[in-house]
């Protein structure tokens, strides 16, 4: 499986952590791993994956850093992000 570029933070897992929780309960939140097995609908599609349909997005918040030419950061902000756990997508046949 494909790992997604998910930074580590405790906050946004913790987050997730809870939804899933709360809509598959605890044996499936202790799946959950967010650099293999729970992406954004565009990482899921690149990797070859559908989203199920009527299935609902999990919210997460990622950082978005703004930089200048040279590559500095100049400012970074939240960003609302939706995100799919593996139990919501299906493997797309070839």
């Amino acid at each position: 499986m494909q790992l997604s570029t998910w930074k580590g933070s405790a906050s946004t897992a913790l987050m997730v952590v809870k939804q899933i929780e709360s809509r598959w309960g605890f044996e499936k939140a202790k799946e959950y791993n967010p650099a293999k097995n729970c992406f954004t609908f565009a990482h899921w599609k690149a990797i070859g994956y559908n989203v199920k349909k009527g299935e609902k997005a999990l919210r997460s918040v990622t950082i978005i850093e703004k930089k200048d030419q040279a590559g500095n950061v100049i400012s970074k902000f939240p960003k609302s992000i939706c995100l799919f756990f593996i139990d919501q997508v299906e493997k797309v046949n070839a």
